[in-house]
C-alpha cells in the first residue's frame, strides 16, 4: 500500500515543480546545454533534439512543462521573433546578387512548385483557401541546413550551381514571410476577397519599402557616425527590431514578419563582423532553443498516428516539388546532374523559417494540429535526408571540380621567381610564449627577408591620463623591451610599436594595416570558454578584421626544432596553397620535411556496406579516386615553383578527423586552414574539422585564417615591384 501511494505522488509532485519558476528555467538550461550535444555527436541538427526535447517533457511525455506555463511562454515568444530576426540575418545576399538572374530563376522555381503542392493538400484536407495558402507558404521556404558541409567541402564559392541555390533562399525565405503575412492578416479560412487584398498589399508593400530602405539607410548613417562602439551598435540593431515589430503590429500584420524585416536590414549595414556573431550568438544560445522546446510541447503523439496520410502527403509532396524545382533548373541552365541532386539536397530541409510559420498559423487558427505534428515529422525527415544527400552529392562535385592554374605571360615563366620581402606583425600580450612566438617569426623573416613588428596594444578609455592606461603603457613597454632583446639574439630586424586603441583586437588589425603587413603572427590563448564565446575573443575579432592573413600558433616546443611538418588538406576544390605555402617558408629555414596529406573515402561512392566492396571493381575505383586526388594536388603545388616540393600522401579513410591523427603522431607541427563555424537555424551547426583537430592534436599547430572577402597570399613569388602585398 505504501508503494502505491509513493508512485501515486510521483505525478503531483513532478507538476508541483514544473510550476516552480526557478526550476523550470533551471531544467530548460539543462536541455539546451546537453540536448544539443548529443545530437550534433550523431551528426544530426541541434534543433531537433531540443523539438523532441519538449515532445518528452510536455503532455505526450514527462508532463513536466505545459504550453500554458509562463516562463517556457513568454521566453518562447521572445525566441520566436530572434529565430525569425535570424532567419533574416544569415540570409546570404551576396550570393544572389553574384548571379541575381539565375539565383531568380532558381528560387521562383523552388518556391512556386511547393507552393502549389501545399495549396492542393490544404484543399483536399479542408483547410480553405487562407489555411491552404498559408500551407503552401510553409513548404515554400527551405532552410540551408547543410551550409557546413558546403563550407567544409570548399565548393560554395566555386560551384554556379551551389551559388545559385544559396542564392535562391533570399527570394523563397522573403517571397514566403510575405504569404505568411498575408494570410495571418485574416483569422479566417477564406480566401481574402479583392477589396481586402489591395489596400493589405498596397500597406505591406509601403511598410517593407520603408523597413529596408529607410532603415537601412538609417542603420548605415549611424555606424559611420558612431564609430567603432560596439555598444551603440547594439543597441542600434536592437532598436532597429523593436520598430520593425511594432511597425508590423501597427498595420495589422504578424510581429514576426517584422523581426524577419529587420534581420535582412540588419544583414546589410552590420555585414560579417564580431558584432554579427554576437547577435546570432545571443539568440542561438537561450531565446531560439527555448521556443524549440516550447514548440515540442504543442506536439501531441497520440494524435500523429491518425494524421498518418497528411503527413506522407506533406513530405512525399515537398521532396518531389523541390526535385521538380531542381529539375527544371537543369532544363533551364543545363547543370549536370551532380549539380541538380545537390540542388535537391540543399533545397529539402524545412526547420527554421517552416517552424515558426506554422507556429504562428496554429496559433491563429488557421492550421490545424494534424498539420503541426506533420511538420515535425517533415522537419526531422528532411533535415536527415538533406544532410545525408548534400554529403554525398557534394563530393561528387569536389571531386570532378579542378581548380584553373592562374594565366602566366611568357616573360613570367622565364623569370627567375623568389619571394617578396615581407612585414609581420607579432602581437605582444602573454610573456610565457612570447619566446616561441619570436623565434617562428624570426625563422619566416630570415627566410623571406622581412621585417617584424612586435606590436603591444594599451588599451584605453576616453581620459588618457586613467591610471589604469599608465599601467597598460607600462606593461606594453616592458613586453617591446623583452621581444627587442629577443629579436637580436635572433638576428632579425624588429621595429617594435606601441598602439593606444579601444579594442585589443581591433588595435592589432588597424595597425598591421597601417604597416601593410603580409602576416599576423599571433599565439593561441587559454580562454576559450563561455566569456570568450559570448563577447568574442581575440583570435576570432581579429580573423573577421585583418586585411591580412592570420597565424594563430600553439607552439609546444622552440620552432627551431621542428623537423617534420604535416599540410592536411580536407578539400580540393578550396585552394591549399597558402598552408602549403607557410609549411615550405618554414621548412626551408629548418631545413625540415612538409607532407601534404589528403584523405579520400575508402569506399566509392554508394558502395558502402555493399557485399562486392572487396572486388576488384571497387579496388579499381578506389585506386582511380587516389590517383585523381594526388594529380590535382601535384598540379596546384606545381604553381608555387619550389626547389624542393613537400610529399603527397593519399590515404583511404571514412573518418578524415580520426586519419589525421593518427599521422600526427609522427610529426612536431600541423598546419591547418582555419575555417570559422557558419550557423543556420538558430546557430545550432556542426563543428568543423579543423576545430576538431585544434582540440585533440598534441603537438605543435599553426592555425592559418584568411580574410573574409578574399584569398591574399602571404608570400607571392615575383621580382617585378618591391611593395608589399596587402
Amino acid at each position: 500500500m505504501e508503494l502505491i501511494l509513493q508512485v501515486l505522488a510521483v505525478e503531483p509532485t513532478s507538476q508541483v515543480l514544473s510550476q516552480e519558476p526557478i526550476v523550470a528555467f533551471a531544467v530548460l538550461v539543462v536541455v539546451i546545454l546537453v540536448i544539443p550535444i548529443l545530437f550534433e555527436r550523431l551528426r544530426l541538427p541541434g534543433l531537433i533534439g531540443l523539438v523532441l526535447s519538449g515532445v518528452v517533457l510536455g503532455p505526450s511525455g514527462w508532463n513536466f512543462f505545459h504550453t500554458e506555463s509562463p516562463i517556457p511562454s513568454l521566453l518562447s515568444d521572445i525566441g520566436l521573433l530572434y529565430l525569425m530576426f535570424v532567419a533574416g540575418l544569415e540570409v546570404e545576399i551576396k550570393h544572389f546578387r553574384r548571379r541575381k538572374q539565375r539565383s531568380l530563376g532558381f528560387g521562383l522555381l523552388t518556391f512556386s512548385f511547393p507552393l502549389i503542392i501545399g495549396i492542393f493538400i490544404g484543399q483536399i484536407f479542408d483547410l480553405g483557401w487562407n489555411g491552404a495558402l498559408l500551407m503552401g507558404s510553409v513548404l515554400a521556404s527551405h532552410t540551408l541546413v547543410a551550409y557546413p558541409i558546403l563550407r567544409r567541402l570548399g565548393v560554395i564559392n566555386h560551384n554556379e550551381a551551389v551559388t545559385v541555390t544559396m542564392g535562391g533562399t533570399v527570394f523563397t525565405n522573403l517571397s514566403a514571410v510575405l504569404v505568411l503575412a498575408i494570410c495571418l492578416t485574416r483569422n479566417s479560412t477564406e480566401i481574402f476577397q479583392l477589396d481586402e487584398l489591395l489596400p493589405l498589399s498596397m500597406w505591406l508593400s509601403v511598410y517593407t519599402i520603408i523597413i529596408l530602405a529607410g532603415c537601412d539607410w538609417a542603420g548605415k548613417e549611424f555606424f559611420r557616425r558612431c564609430g567603432d562602439d560596439e555598444g551603440n551598435k547594439l543597441l542600434f540593431v536592437l532598436f532597429t527590431v523593436f520598430l520593425a515589430v511594432v511597425g508590423a503590429q501597427f498595420i495589422g500584420i504578424e510581429p514576426i514578419i517584422g523581426g524577419f524585416l529587420a534581420g535582412l536590414v540588419v544583414n546589410t549595414g552590420v555585414g560579417e563582423g564580431p558584432l554579427k556573431n554576437k547577435l546570432i550568438f545571443i539568440g542561438s544560445v537561450l531565446f531560439i532553443p527555448i521556443f524549440l522546446v516550447n514548440f515540442g510541447l504543442m506536439i501531441n503523439l497520440s494524435a500523429t498516428v491518425t494524421t498518418l496520410e497528411l503527413t506522407v502527403l506533406i513530405v512525399v509532396g515537398l521532396i518531389s516539388s523541390k526535385f521538380l524545382a531542381a529539375l527544371c533548373t537543369k532544363l533551364l541552365y543545363g547543370y549536370n546532374w551532380g549539380e541538380v541532386l545537390t540542388i535537391w539536397s540543399l533545397s529539402i530541409p524545412q526547420m527554421g523559417t517552416t517552424l515558426a510559420a506554422t507556429f504562428v498559423g496554429y496559433r491563429a487558427g488557421l492550421l490545424p494540429e494534424a498539420v503541426l505534428n506533420s511538420v515535425v515529422v517533415l522537419m526531422v525527415v528532411t533535415a536527415l535526408l538533406g544532410l545525408w544527400m548534400t554529403n554525398q552529392t557534394a563530393r561528387a562535385l569536389v571531386v570532378t571540380a579542378v581548380p584553373e592554374a592562374p594565366a602566366t605571360s611568357e616573360s613570367e615563366e622565364t623569370t627567375e621567381t623568389k619571394y617578396l620581402p615581407v612585414t609581420i606583425v607579432v602581437p605582444l600580450y602573454n610573456p610565457q610564449t612570447q619566446q616561441y612566438l619570436m623565434e617562428m617569426a624570426a625563422l619566416l623573416a630570415n627566410q623571406a627577408e622581412a621585417k617584424i613588428i612586435p606590436l603591444a596594444i594599451a588599451t584605453a578609455a576616453a581620459q588618457m591620463d586613467a591610471p589604469q592606461l599608465e599601467a597598460s603603457l607600462r606593461r606594453s613597454q616592458r613586453l617591446l623591451a623583452k621581444a627587442t632583446a629577443q629579436s637580436r639574439l635572433l638576428g632579425v630586424e624588429a621595429e617594435p610599436l606601441l598602439r593606444i586603441d579601444d579594442a585589443f583586437a581591433l588595435g592589432i588589425s588597424r595597425a598591421a594595416r597601417e604597416q601593410q603587413a603580409s602576416l599576423i603572427l599571433m599565439g593561441w590563448g587559454k580562454h576559450t570558454g563561455f566569456r570568450a564565446r559570448l563577447f568574442g575573443n581575440v583570435i576570432d575579432n581579429v580573423i573577421w578584421s585583418a586585411h591580412c592573413p592570420v597565424a594563430v600558433t600553439r607552439l609546444m616546443d622552440s620552432p627551431k626544432k621542428i623537423q617534420r611538418i604535416l599540410v592536411p588538406i580536407e578539400n580540393l576544390t578550396a585552394s591549399p596553397l597558402q598552408p602549403v605555402e607557410f609549411a615550405q617558408m618554414l621548412a626551408e629555414a629548418n631545413q625540415a620535411q612538409v607532407t601534404v596529406l589528403h584523405i579520400c573515402s575508402s569506399e566509392p561512392r554508394g558502395w558502402r556496406n555493399h557485399s562486392r566492396s572487396n572486388s576488384p571493381e571497387i579496388a579499381s575505383k578506389r585506386t582511380d579516386k587516389s590517383a585523381l586526388a594526388r594529380s590535382h594536388l601535384t598540379e596546384l603545388i606545381s604553381q608555387l615553383d619550389l626547389v624542393n616540393p613537400p610529399d603527397i600522401q593519399i590515404i583511404a579513410h571514412e573518418n578524415a578527423t580520426q586519419a589525421i591523427l593518427q599521422a600526427a603522431r609522427l610529426y612536431d607541427l600541423v598546419v591547418l586552414p582555419f575555417i570559422r563555424n557558419r550557423s543556420h537555424a538558430g546557430g545550432l551547426a556542426i563543428s568543423d574539422m579543423t576545430t576538431q583537430l585544434a582540440g585533440q592534436l598534441t603537438c605543435s599547430i599553426v592555425m592559418l585564417g584568411e580574410p573574409q572577402d578574399s584569398q591574399k597570399k602571404i608570400f607571392i613569388p615575383d621580382i617585378s615591384s618591391p611593395t608589399l602585398i596587402s
